[in-house]
């Protein structure tokens, strides 16, 4: 579906449906740091509270764990953005090649 880091296809390489409808925008983005942020909150705070890592060891350490958590789940988190638009039919797909662009 993806085709470089997070350029969506125009069209899919096995079935050939038509991908250029997708309006991901901002949203997997934002989905990415949610669950990020949601699963390396606790381990912070676990690893605080266990072995009191210096500041910047911690900051350091969590800010690569973060960041490299991140850019593994965002085409991932795009593909499934672009999934559900493609099962909900929405932005037009499911449009009819007979329908003009305008209804």
């Amino acid at each position: 579906m993806l085709k470089g880091y997070l350029t969506v296809r125009d069209n899919c390489e096995v079935c050939s449906e038509d991908l250029h409808h997708h309006r991901a925008d901002d949203g997997p983005a934002y989905v990415t740091i949610l669950i990020c942020g949601h699963l390396l909150a606790p381990i912070m705070m676990y690893v605080f509270e266990t072995w009191r890592p210096d500041t910047l060891v911690l900051t350091v350490g969590f800010i690569v764990a973060f960041v490299a958590l991140a850019l593994y789940m965002l085409p991932r988190i795009k593909g499934v953005f672009v999934g559900l638009q493609w099962a909900k039919r929405m932005h037009g797909f499911g449009r009819d090649a007979a329908q003009s662009p305008a209804e």
